[in-house]
């Protein structure tokens, strides 16, 4: 299927086009299962540190369950500490350790997860938030090198190269809004919004 975007001067010298590279229906539904599927994970890290929901942040030093309670980003909690902090090691262990916990990294983690998910799930911006992925799962597998169960690949790998796959594909398209965000004004200015 090609897709046809006019920017706004409307002559034929600014017509983009852009053939989709998955064309078969049930693949193109696989693709945004996935997306959606990553969308959600990254929403729901967002939500579990945010909040301190139980799963990954939520739990006192002696293992204790404590929803809602100080390890919560909203009630002075940090989303990066635990994790570079004390769960950071190999070459990179002294540079992670340098800015655990520090506001702007708290911040800048957050920012992404809220921002990719949302991005994501609904399929808009796919191309902008597949490489901001990207650039968050390589930096999160770093942390921890040489990974646990492999020498080089584990699942932040993995997930980044789905990643590039949903933003090379427009998956977005299929059950989202990435049809509907192309053709903004925006969209068509900025082709790398896609």
């Amino acid at each position: 299927m090609t897709t046809i975007h006019r920017h706004p001067e409307h002559d034929d010298a600014n017509v983009v086009i852009e053939n989709e590279i998955v064309t078969s229906a049930p693949a193109r539904k696989a693709l945004a299962v996935l997306r959606i599927g990553f969308g959600l994970t990254f929403l729901w890290a967002f939500f579990d540190k945010l909040l301190a929901l139980g799963f990954s942040t939520g739990h006192d030093p002696e293992g204790n369950l404590d929803r809602f309670g100080p390890a919560a980003w909203i009630n002075g909690g940090s989303p990066t500490e635990g994790f570079l902090k004390f769960g950071a090691d190999g070459p990179f262990k002294d540079f992670y350790n340098s800015f655990a916990g520090a506001a702007w990294a708290d911040w800048l983690f957050m920012l992404g997860l809220v921002g990719i998910g949302l991005a994501l799930t609904f399929g808009f911006g796919m191309r902008l938030a597949a490489a901001a992925g990207v650039v968050l799962y390589v930096l999160m597998w770093t942390v921890v090198l040489p990974p646990e169960n492999n020498p080089v690949l584990d699942d932040h790998l993995l997930g980044a190269i789905s990643l590039v796959v949903l933003g090379l594909t427009l998956a977005g398209d299929t059950w989202g809004v990435g049809k509907v965000w192309a053709k903004t004004h925006l969209v068509r200015q900025y082709r790398f919004l896609r």
